[in-house]
């Protein structure tokens, strides 16, 4: 009895996290049968700390749209329009992105370019040292997590983020923006009312060996470059020797893992 309990919480834990394509009770069929319940994709990913690179000047209107649309729609992302902002990636002027290093004279090509902003997967990220139940968590290569069967809306990841890349569902999507229609993806989770949801860096296509969708959907700009800052030979490295780039807001100590080249 012991026995088949600890095999359920396994799989439960496992299915809970989207690890596996199967339901729960087909892979405690294969648990109890002896077989593997889980095992990575042999394609997948692998990096010591991921990255981001964002070439600004390579960005438009219709570039950052394509980013947006291919993350919103993979992830099933709700959109309330006005009434409530749900969001894993958008655009915001340079004045907000980068609070303290404006000034009078700054080049109107960047004062009014859109910079493509997210979470931005900090080496030292503090939504996850406040969170009472561990909902949110670094992977050890660098990705900040969220799980939200552990979410309990208290929200202090929110408070503690400081780029605001944390949004909250005070609406249940499963029964007001999908209500009447399929989510674009079924192959990913709805959430629930009450818990908070943002970026994961594409964490399951990592995990299958696809690049992170918005990438994916500006590959022939290269407005996006996604690698490993641990990998000398990398893409990422490339471009940041190549190119002065920022971060935001580096003197609070996160170390972001997102980098803008103006």
């Amino acid at each position: 009895m012991e026995r088949s309990r600890r095999s359920f919480l396994k799989i439960l834990g496992i299915s809970t996290l989207g690890l596996g394509t199967l339901s729960s009770v087909d892979l405690l069929a294969k648990a109890e049968m002896g077989k593997a319940a889980f095992a990575p994709d042999p394609q997948g990913m692998t990096g010591k700390r991921w990255a981001l690179v964002v070439d600004v000047k390579k960005l438009d209107e219709e570039t950052t749209q394509k980013a947006i649309e291919a993350c919103h729609l993979i992830h099933n992302v709700p959109d309330y329009g006005d009434d409530e902002e749900i969001k894993w990636i958008w655009t915001d002027k340079y004045e907000h992105a980068f609070p303290g290093t404006e000034h009078a004279y700054l080049a109107e090509e960047i004062e009014e370019k859109p910079f493509l902003l997210l979470c931005n997967h900090c080496a030292n990220p503090p939504c996850v040292r406040v969170c009472p139940t561990q909902a949110t968590w670094q992977r050890g290569d660098g990705v900040v997590m969220m799980d939200q069967h552990r979410c309990i809306g208290c929200r202090y990841c929110m408070a503690a983020c400081p780029f605001g890349a944390r949004s909250f569902n005070w609406k249940d999507p499963r029964t007001t923006y999908f209500k009447d229609k399929e989510p674009p993806n079924p192959k990913y989770p709805t959430r629930t009312k009450g818990v908070v949801e943002k970026c994961n860096l594409c964490a399951e296509r990592l995990a299958v060996g696809e690049m992170p969708a918005c990438v994916e959907a500006v590959k022939d700009s290269k407005a996006i470059v996604f690698g490993d800052l641990e990998d000398p030979h990398s893409e990422v490295r490339e471009v940041l020797h190549e190119h002065f780039a920022i971060r935001r807001k580096p003197e609070l100590g996160t170390n972001p893992n997102v980098y803008y080249i103006v």
